[in-house]
């Protein structure tokens, strides 16, 4: 399963992008490779100054527990939730070739992974 998006799933993403923009919530569950939790926190570690440069900020991260509802499968170790303040800036901080350089340190330390964009519902 593939763990980051590809060209053309970022082109469908920036195609849903309103105008004006809005805010974005990107949803990630992981699930690590055999010791792939360091390298993903060093990957968490060196994100933050990418995040800060195109106003994106960590909303929650957290270790997955007890899933009372949910299919089988559903056995992620973690969960992420990193806002955005637009689809754009979320593209622009993935095409940064500063950013690529770290992005193998993601890639290698999981097995699968969901990222969702997530967007409020009306007046939330």
């Amino acid at each position: 399963m593939p763990v980051d998006p590809t060209g053309a799933d970022l082109k469908r993403f920036l195609a849903e992008d309103t105008d004006p923009p809005t805010p974005v919530v990107m949803l990630n569950l992981l699930r690590f490779r055999k010791g792939g939790r360091a390298g993903y926190d060093e990957y968490a570690r060196r994100i933050v100054p990418f995040l800060d440069r195109v106003g994106g900020e960590i909303v929650y991260a957290g270790e997955c527990s007890t899933a009372l509802v949910a299919p089988e499968a559903h056995d992620w170790d973690a969960v992420l939730l990193v806002r955005y303040p637009s689809r754009r800036a979320f593209s622009q901080m993935v095409a940064d070739p500063e950013y690529q350089e770290i992005t193998a340190l993601r890639s290698d330390a999981l097995e699968e992974a969901v990222l969702e964009a997530t967007v409020p519902w009306g007046d939330a």
